[in-house]
């Protein structure tokens, strides 16, 4: 199965950098901001990851709740983040697009239908935080049939045995999580330990992409360049929350800062 995360990750390989990832929560503030947003930072990021807003985010720290929060306030479903990412597909420097989620979303929606849905609108790959190997095999290759790249994490606790397991069964891309901890938390581990950790996953299966996330900041980016892909999360929610507290523009303020964040791994 090859699709637009592919192309991504090959381009980025040919320029010697990692794919900038970044993630913002569809509907924040209101929907037709977001997309605001989302197509601004598509001038700068290689992949776009798109948060589907969920009342109850388990893995998300407080940047990432404030923005589920907000887009909740506004309105925003799943029928309105379909209909969202059908309009961002269409614009001519759209970015592959990873919907990230909570299982409960897509069971309460209907597997087949979630999918079915997330192959119109143009969906390249899936993130379900709470659906863990091997429990998401069947949901894995429904995602394969309808050529969108299921997205597998590791955490730093995930034992060998197991990291050989989800390395085998995953598509073309590979979440490693950074640290113990919720998004935007700090890195309670050295760059040196999760660049080893990295190495161990990238050895199992050399041509699988693996991206970074939790704690990738200004301060730590440069210190993960040797890593395919690096996700930008809450410290994408917290400019555009301060954007929103101060009355300017959240689209410009985040695409300024992840201009400045590329330059640091290019």
């Amino acid at each position: 199965m090859r699709n637009e995360i592919d192309k991504a990750f090959e381009i980025t390989r040919k320029e010697n950098r990692p794919a900038l990832i970044s993630f913002t929560v569809a509907g924040d503030n209101t929907k037709k901001k977001s997309l605001e947003i989302l197509k601004s930072i598509s001038e700068t990021v290689d992949i776009a990851e798109w948060g589907m807003a969920f009342n109850c985010p388990g893995a998300d720290g407080p940047e990432i709740q404030n923005s589920s929060y907000r887009a909740i306030k506004n309105g925003i479903n799943l029928k309105d983040t379909f209909s969202l990412i059908k309009k961002y597909k269409k614009y001519k420097n759209s970015k592959p697009l990873i919907l990230m989620g909570y299982y409960q979303l897509i069971y309460n929606y209907g597997e087949k239908k979630f999918i079915k849905q997330c192959k119109d609108a143009g969906v390249s790959g899936l993130i379900v935080v709470d659906l863990p190997w091997p429990d998401n095999k069947n949901f894995s290759k429904l995602c394969k049939k309808n050529s969108i790249c299921f997205v597998q994490l590791i955490a730093p606790t995930t034992s060998s045995i197991r990291i050989k397991s989800i390395v085998r069964d995953s598509h073309q891309l590979i979440y490693q999580v950074s640290n113990v901890n919720v998004t935007g938390g700090k890195l309670k581990s050295t760059a040196k330990t999760i660049l080893k950790n990295y190495e161990i996953i990238k050895k199992i299966n050399p041509s699988k992409n693996v991206m970074i996330g939790f704690g990738i900041t200004k301060d730590t980016i440069a210190n993960f360049k040797t890593a395919n892909g690096l996700v930008v999360g809450s410290a994408c929610c917290r400019v555009i929350s301060n954007a929103l507290k101060n009355r300017l523009n959240p689209a410009k303020k985040l695409n300024n800062m992840l201009n400045n964040l590329k330059k640091k791994i290019v």
